[in-house]
């Protein structure tokens, strides 16, 4: 074998290896790839796994807290219908007792009492579902819970003090049923008051 030739064996082999190191190399860059791919993969299944979890028990809490408020208020609106009996049990006992033909009738008090123990059992039945009057008289202004319908003139109380309830307001537990329609106070104008306001108005005119 000439120099030459030994040369040339030399080259090739090295060239082989050179190969064979790039084909190893490339094994071990595509296994790196693949189990990072794997990892990402897990971990993206993971972080979608928590999440469903996570709407999982938000949807149940919203359907825990929808379940119980419907069966606080499932009744709502007929015990806000239902008011009207007693708004019509206090008409008819006022009625009986202003009507002139009937003041005079023995039976009179037998009928009214019978009209209070059925009152009195109707609001026992509201207690016992949560259903509780409005004390209104005599306490300040809050339209939250009552319904301004006229001003009166009243020096004696403070401004926005309600005098006079022309209707019963009801509560449901923390939710307001009906608003107390009510009459509230305010500061009556003096005379003096009065016209000089009135003459400050005819100067600016």
């Amino acid at each position: 074998m000439t120099k030459s030739d030994k040369k040339k064996d030399e080259k090739t082999l090295s060239k082989g290896e050179e190969n064979i190191q790039n084909i190893e190399s490339k094994k071990n860059d595509n296994f790196l790839t693949k189990k990072e791919t794997v990892e990402d993969k897990l971990k993206g299944i993971e972080e979608k796994l928590l999440r469903t979890l996570a709407e999982m028990e938000n949807q149940r809490r919203r359907f825990e807290k929808e379940r119980q408020e419907a069966f606080e208020f499932g009744g709502f609106n007929f015990a806000r219908e239902s008011l009207s009996l007693l708004d019509n049990i206090d008409r008819a006992t006022a009625s009986f007792k202003n009507d002139e033909n009937l003041k005079n009738n023995k039976d009179l008090d037998k009928i009214i009492e019978g009209i209070e123990v059925v009152k009195k059992d109707l609001i026992s039945i509201f207690k016992k579902n949560g259903i509780e009057l409005i004390e209104c008289m005599n306490k300040k202004f809050d339209p939250n819970f009552h319904q301004a319908m006229l001003e009166l003139e009243d020096n004696t109380k403070e401004a926005g003090t309600v005098v006079q309830e022309i209707q019963k307001g009801y509560m449901m537990k923390d939710r307001l049923l009906r608003p107390s329609l009510v009459g509230v106070t305010k500061k009556r104008v003096e005379n003096s008051e009065k016209a000089t306001k009135d003459k400050q108005k005819d100067e600016k005119k």
